[in-house]
């Protein structure tokens, strides 16, 4: 067994576990409008499900309005069912040729609601993260158990393993904590 190898894996899973948190933390609207909030939607697309970008120009118009110009005037109304149906809580409505995705404001109950969800999903990559973490030491007890490790390198890699972890839990408290942040001020 390769030790640092090991801990070279676990940290880039760890890595992901992260980056996969912010995607999911992007997708928690604010009350303002940014074009990430849709680009997750899928618009089905001759029989097949396309990613909204793929379909259409997302532009922001404005601070609380997103517009989506379909590439084909018939994709119209399949891009604005499938902005209803992606339980964003958006309204969409066409105009001519235009899809206009203005964002509701945020009441205070819907802010707390949401401050619930990135808790939950920075609870999902902290769990994430202590799993890998688990892998990564189970395999250092397999290896000291073959004989291919001292109990001394073992100890030394789930010490090494454990800082890992705790610096990307602790990364994962600051973005929760600065996307409730967000999500309270008006």
């Amino acid at each position: 067994m390769n030790i640092p190898d090991q801990k070279k894996q676990s940290e880039q899973k760890m890595h992901k576990s992260v980056e996969s948190l912010k995607n999911g933390l992007n997708k928690v609207r604010t009350g303002r409008a940014h074009t990430g909030l849709l680009e997750h939607v899928q618009v089905e697309y001759y029989g097949s499900m396309v990613p909204i970008s793929q379909v259409g120009n997302l532009i922001l118009a404005d601070s609380r309005t997103i517009t989506v110009q379909p590439f084909e005037k018939k994709m119209g109304t399949a891009i604005e069912k499938a902005i209803r149906d992606a339980n964003l809580g958006l309204n969409p409505s066409t105009v001519g040729d235009v899809i206009r995705v203005p964002m509701p404001a945020l009441t205070e109950e819907r802010r707390k609601e949401l401050a619930k969800v990135v808790k939950g999903e920075g609870e999902d990559a902290k769990v994430a993260v202590r799993n890998i973490r688990r892998d990564a030491n189970n395999a250092f007890k397999d290896a000291l158990k073959a004989k291919t490790i001292s109990e001394d390198e073992e100890k030394r890699a789930q010490d090494d393993v454990q800082k890992l972890t705790d610096r990307f839990i602790a990364e994962v408290d600051k973005l929760v904590a600065e996307k409730e942040h967000e999500l309270m001020s008006v």
